[in-house]
């Protein structure tokens, strides 16, 4: 929980003046039960028992008054709540989404579906009961302050009876503070494990019905669900310890009064002395402390339960703030060399296997792969086959279950989203594009980038005829208003300019056209670097300077001729592509006639791929 009191000082003390604002009110809101018992008490001895009515009536419109007073204070206090609530329910929102951003695109990770749960009801959760726990400390600290004040007023002696239960009564739920939590947080906890366990029986009630596996789903949820009364058993029995210090802190005071009484007015005390006395614990000390151990055994331990499992569940790694000079500037590329060690690839499989479900497939089965500066590799293969998963592998983005996946010599397990984005650029096919103005759009990944380098990039992409149309850099983006293929330009030309080093288009370019992804893929090819294209046409493999084949079982690497002649599956594709076997020669001719400068690539060491 010491998450939650941090979390909780630090809320309060960035909003200091609001807080000002409360306690002045609140203090207006005690001020009936600052004078009740000294105005009852100058009724009683001054007007009623005196025999002048008139006087004790006149105190009572007095008292009257001080009500209407505290009923002003009350509302103000009330109106002030929200500029202290409400910008910790921010705070919360921000830290959920901040989290689930964090988690959800760390290596390995997947989106965290919890994440909504927490923004939508638990952060409501705690910005409600973190009022009401405001509210009812407040109303404690200033009611019941200001009544023992008022029994200050008419004799220490009398205030003296009355501090010593409640300060007992006080310490005796703080006492059982810790236990009630513990049972809270296994209540919350049972709750959360039921939901689960009945949410997976309903939605494969088919499933379990088709295996005969009802008795053992029932079974599973049944125990679930005992363990759930169970804690709420004991979460009831809680209430028994709230009771017990209600009555030493609150019944006590009022009984010990009475006994005293006798006593009280022997040793002077006037019996209006004593009616104060009994005002000021029946209708202010006893219910503030009544609503003290309710609000705070109710509310207040589902405000630190849930804000626990919040913080726990949104937690973010630390990370090294970068120096002023560097601020806004993305991350630099490692450099391909390390001094004493030579070359560093720009990406490594080494031994690597993927397969979504214990009993599935593999899609990667023991796969070795790597990549230098310079190399330009086109993978291809029919649907399912893997290709986008071994895209989303070398981004980091899916943690195979053996091997080891490095980029620029640094394995990928670990490695925050800042420097896996320093590592490698991911173009998905469905390209992304935010309202907002172009330029703002091609600069996301390179904040610092001039318009002369953005002119450079809109004109080697081939994206001079969109911006034209566009209005401009400057012009303002509509997303509904692009093609799906113009959204691809854009964050082709994004990627361009991202400074790593390691290129992936997983069918970045499948909604252009031929001659504009030719365009596209050559000038990626041609900056500095690595490059993988998952291949929509022929015309990517083509281009590249290798092309993988995977095909559900041994991955075959090569140029796209040798690959014609030991590979059925590659032979299979290009027919397809082509509409026969052998495909359109005249267009693989034209092709492979843009690929020369690069003849003799596969027989340089760097070049051998260490599939095995």
């Amino acid at each position: 929980m010491n998450g939650v009191l941090r979390f909780t000082a630090g809320a309060l003390r960035q909003r200091a003046r609001p807080l000002g604002r409360l306690a002045a009110w609140s203090a207006a809101e005690a001020l009936p039960a600052l004078l009740a018992g000294q105005l009852t008490a100058r009724a009683v001895d001054e007007g009623f028992l005196a025999g002048r009515p008139g006087v004790g009536l006149a105190w009572l419109a007095v008292l009257a008054v001080a009500v209407g007073v505290g009923a002003i204070g009350t509302f103000r206090a009330y109106a002030c709540l929200g500029d202290i609530v409400e910008p910790v329910r921010d705070d919360l929102a921000h830290r959920v989404v901040a989290g689930a951003l964090h988690h959800s695109t760390a290596a390995g990770a997947r989106p965290d579906t919890a994440a909504v749960a927490r923004l939508t009801h638990q952060v409501e959760i705690v910005r409600d009961t973190f009022a009401g726990l405001v509210m009812v400390v407040r109303g404690f600290l200033f009611t019941a302050g200001a009544a023992l004040l008022g029994l200050l007023s008419l004799t220490p002696l009398v205030a003296a009876v009355v501090a010593v239960p409640l300060a007992a009564g006080l310490l005796l739920f703080a006492a059982t503070l810790p236990a009630m939590i513990g049972r809270q947080r296994a209540y919350v906890r049972a709750d959360e494990r039921l939901g689960t366990e009945a949410g997976a029986a309903l939605t494969g009630h088919r499933d379990v019905t088709a295996c005969g596996g009802q008795e053992v789903v029932a079974g599973r949820v049944g125990r679930q669900v005992d363990r759930q009364a169970a804690a709420e058993r004991a979460l009831a029995r809680m209430a028994a310890l709230r009771s017990l210090s209600l009555a030493v802190g609150g019944w006590l005071p009022l009984a010990a009064l009475l006994l005293a009484a006798p006593w009280l007015v022997r040793s002077g005390l006037t019996a209006g002395a004593v009616l104060g006395a009994l005002v000021y614990v029946a209708t202010g000390l006893q219910p503030a402390l009544h609503a003290l151990v309710q609000g705070v055994a109710g509310g207040g331990l589902r405000f630190a339960v849930t804000l626990d499992r919040i913080l726990a569940a949104t937690t973010l790694p630390a990370v090294s703030r970068p120096s002023p000079a560097e601020a806004g500037t993305p991350p630099s590329p490692e450099p391909s060399e390390v001094p004493g060690s030579g070359p560093l690839p720009r990406a490594e499989l080494l031994g690597v296997s993927l397969r979504y479900g214990a009993h599935a497939r593999p899609v990667l089965d023991d796969l070795h792969l790597t990549l230098w500066d310079g190399d330009h590799l086109a993978v291809v293969g029919p649907s399912g086959a893997g290709k986008s998963t071994l895209a989303a592998v070398l981004a980091g983005l899916l943690r195979p279950q053996r091997g080891v996946v490095r980029l620029a010599g640094s394995p990928v397990d670990g490695t925050g989203p800042a420097d896996l984005a320093a590592r490698r650029v991911l173009i998905p096919q469905e390209a992304y594009v935010f309202a907002g103005t172009l330029r703002d759009n091609l600069r996301y990944l390179r904040p610092d980038a001039a318009d002369a380098e953005l002119a450079a990039v809109v004109e080697r992409l081939g994206l001079r005829p969109l911006v034209e149309r566009l209005g401009g850099l400057a012009a303002g983006l509509d997303p509904g208003t692009l093609s799906a293929g113009e959204r691809q330009l854009i964050a082709a030309a994004r990627a361009y300019l991202s400074p790593a080093p390691l290129a992936i288009l997983d069918e970045a370019t499948c909604h252009l056209d031929p001659a504009a992804e030719a365009t596209v893929e050559l000038a990626f090819a041609a900056r500095p670097g690595a490059l993988v294209v998952v291949a929509h046409r022929i015309s990517s493999a083509l281009r590249a300077r290798r092309v993988l084949v995977l095909d559900g079982g041994r991955p075959r690497s090569g140029r796209h001729d040798q690959l014609l002649a030991e590979s059925a599956t590659y032979r299979d594709l290009v027919g397809h592509w082509h509409g026969g076997p052998d495909g359109n020669r005249a267009e693989l001719a034209g092709w492979a006639g843009s690929t020369d400068r690069r003849d003799g690539a596969d027989t340089d060491p760097k070049w051998i791929d260490s599939l095995r």
